[in-house]
């Protein structure tokens, strides 16, 4: 994205317009080059429309105060394991929930997404947007996703009202989620097999200062789902 508008040629038509670099202002070193094709073409008519009814009216139909308990860690971590529990426990105690799951996601709206850098990020976002919908509504939203990068988890951090969105850092050493492996992901990483996998060709960076921290070395399932509903409460 640019911060204003550039004139352009599609690359075939004119090298010179369709080419561009994108250099560090730091170090003055070209750092990236590319082709231009076509325009996003985003529409500039698109205004927002106004609803009479609010996301404070669909809170208070539901009484409770909307909340994003985002859970992020390595792969085999436990994070949809506990996300699970956690909406359990809150379903018992007539709490309006939804558990997005990094897997169940890829299987309908992020379907089109891999595992670059660049669609991991993408996947957030669009996460992140979903999530935002749903608090809107009132609901109390679960997500379990490894998110990666720290900028993407503190992008959908500032789609929200202050104290809606709550990190939940699974903290689980490499060696043990890589013990674990129930889906197979890391022996398949280690062999070359699958690229770009969190913790192996692929970076973590771990939060550095949540709202929650489990350790799931120390913690069951069970025991961490208690520990984040006593963190979180009250809930209206």
């Amino acid at each position: 994205a640019t911060d204003k508008p550039i004139s352009f040629e599609p690359y075939a038509d004119n090298r010179t317009l369709g080419g561009f670099i994108l250099i560090d202002k730091i170090s003055n070193r070209t750092v990236a080059a590319g082709m231009l094709h076509f325009s996003l073409r985003r529409a500039q008519n698109v205004h927002w429309q106004a609803t009479d009814i609010g996301r404070e009216a669909h809170a208070a139909l539901k009484n409770q105060v909307p909340r994003i308990l985002w859970f992020t860690g390595l792969s085999g971590s436990g994070k949809s394991t506990i996300a699970n529990e956690v909406e359990k426990r809150l379903a018992l105690m007539n709490r309006h929930t939804f558990l997005l799951d990094g897997d169940n996601i890829r299987h309908g709206l992020n379907k089109d997404l891999g595992f670059t850098e660049a669609d991991r990020i993408e996947n957030i976002r669009r996460v992140g947007e979903v999530a935002k919908l749903m608090a809107d509504a009132g609901l109390i939203v679960l997500t379990a996703f490894i998110s990666p990068f720290r900028a993407e988890r503190e992008m959908v951090r500032e789609m929200l009202a202050d104290g809606e969105f709550i990190e939940i850092f699974v903290d689980t050493p490499l060696e043990v989620a890589e013990a674990r492996d129930v889906k197979g992901l890391y022996k398949k990483a280690r062999s070359g097999a699958l690229k770009n996998f969190t913790g192996i060709d692929s970076p973590y960076e771990a939060p550095t200062s949540p709202e929650i921290r489990v350790n799931t070395v120390e913690m069951t399932p069970e025991e961490a789902a208690e520990h984040i509903i006593r963190k979180i409460m009250p809930l209206k």
